[in-house]
């Protein structure tokens, strides 16, 4: 039965990455995996856990997340149509030349990343600038998505120290250490991940050169702009929106927990019966600190250029709308799938037998991506790895003499590794907001999962023979 249940799990994440990888809709096949494998398992449980663990984990989702979801499709668009992204690229290719647009795509990814900015909102926002450059420069657009990756979902994620991104929060509340924690080994990591996926990017690209191919004909979800070209605005103006969101989702991190402290209390009447509300800070602050942030970008970008934006505005709007639904639907779902697999007893048979693994850094790195794998979810496996073993990661640790810095940024690094499988939920919402498919673009992002993967393991292996931290 132990095997069996084993089998099982694999056999959902395996039928979910296919049908992801052949370009079916997770929407409909990730209930039909999680539920095929409670079916085969405990079939008297298929009815209560689809409404009470995946429903409700998909429902969270959305509730959390959809918001940001809508703002930062629309910001993107307007982005798009006032033509600031068309200004922006114009400028940047007039200084480090059109061949130079992988290496500008993946830090305008890697500073809004950084500054805060939520990775799925970095997706709809740079993708305008990246297939404006793209175009420009005659790159295959099937480029964008692992550069949009290389810049948003790996060294600015959870390697550099001092990012603000959840997979870099979360060891702090295990291991009581700051987001600061083992800056030299997270710089290295960082420059080692930058290094070797700006290399792999240029290999791809002049493999495509030497082929003759250019961006390509009959691409859906391509951005337009209607400003134009003599009058596009001044690159200085273009370029605030992006800063404003950095910047204002800095401060409101900040500003919020001062204004509402841990939690707010309010009643909310319900047949004429007051029934108290509650909502913790913490857990809110980062969603409403982005949500200020579009709200004031999208503000700027609509007083600014008004003129340009009115005329289109209405239709514009409507299919980012639909795609910023579509994109959450494919996360929830997702998020749904993760949770249902995580409560299998096939799970835990994985996450038990990764005990086995001797040396505790190397354990940490193989459980928390081997976990955020089947999940397809970084700050999900991490969760449910560090929640389950941190202490043993910890009496490990203390046994050897590592600190726990140490524990924090492996267990960061690797949870962005394997995370990226074809079912993970931000690949979904990337390939669908550049209209790409798993078949033509995976590759490349599954290039830079390998080498993020690799990278824990060079930093554990630079602490062994340093000491450094």
């Amino acid at each position: 039965m132990t095997f069996y249940s084993l089998i099982i799990v694999i056999a959902a994440l395996g039928f979910l990455m296919w049908m992801a990888y052949k370009g079916h809709s997770v929407i409909l096949f990730a209930p039909i995996a999680a539920m095929g494998a409670v079916l085969l398992t405990n079939p008297g449980l298929v009815a209560p856990v689809f409404t009470g663990l995946f429903m409700s984990k998909m429902v969270g989702f959305i509730l959390n997340y959809f918001p940001v979801f809508l703002l930062g499709a629309i910001f993107g668009k307007l982005m798009e149509i006032s033509g600031f992204a068309k200004s922006i690229v114009s400028a940047v290719i007039k200084v480090v030349g059109a061949r130079n647009a992988m290496l500008t795509i993946v830090l305008v990814g890697a500073l809004l990343t950084y500054g805060g900015v939520s990775l799925f909102v970095v997706v709809f926002a740079v993708y305008p600038f990246a297939a404006e450059m793209f175009r420009q420069g005659n790159i295959p657009k099937r480029l964008i998505p692992g550069t949009i990756a290389l810049g948003a979902f790996t060294f600015t994620m959870d390697a550099i120290p001092g990012t603000p991104q959840i997979q870099n929060i979360i060891p702090t509340t295990f291991f009581n250490t700051t987001g600061y924690a083992a800056p030299v080994l997270g710089i290295i990591g960082g420059i080692l991940v930058f290094a070797a996926g700006m290399a792999y990017l240029e290999w791809q690209r002049r493999k495509a050169l030497a082929k003759d191919e250019g961006y390509g004909e009959g691409h859906t979800n391509e951005p337009t702009t209607y400003a134009d070209a003599a009058k596009l605005p001044h690159p200085l103006l273009a370029l605030a929106p992006l800063l404003i969101v950095g910047v204002v989702n800095f401060v409101m991190t900040r500003v919020i927990p001062g204004m509402y402290g841990k939690e707010t209390t309010f009643d909310s009447t319900v047949v004429g019966k007051q029934v108290p509300v509650t909502v913790a800070t913490s857990a809110n602050v980062a969603i409403w600190s982005v949500l200020v942030a579009l709200l004031v970008g999208i503000l700027f970008v609509v007083v600014t250029a008004f003129g340009t934006i009115r005329k289109h505005f209405a239709e514009d709007v409507k299919p980012a709308i639909a795609g910023s639904l579509l994109a959450t639907m494919n996360t929830a779902s997702e998020y749904g799938f993760g949770a249902v697999i995580a409560s299998l007893a096939g799970f835990k048979i994985v996450a038990d037998g990764l005990t086995a693994i001797p040396d505790p850094l190397i354990r940490e790195a193989v459980t928390v991506t081997s976990l955020a794998g089947i999940t397809g979810s970084a700050s999900g496996g991490m969760s449910i790895a560090l929640g389950a073993m941190s202490q043993s990661f910890i009496d490990a640790a203390n046994a050897a003499g590592i600190p726990m810095d140490v524990l924090h940024r492996v267990a960061a690094m690797a949870s962005g590794g394997m995370d990226t499988l074809p079912h993970n939920g931000a690949v979904i919402t990337l390939l669908a907001v550049t209209g790409l498919t798993h078949k033509s673009s995976y590759k490349d992002i599954f290039a830079m999962t390998i080498i993020k993967t690799l990278a824990v393991f060079v930093i554990i292996g630079v602490y062994y023979a340093t000491g450094l931290v």
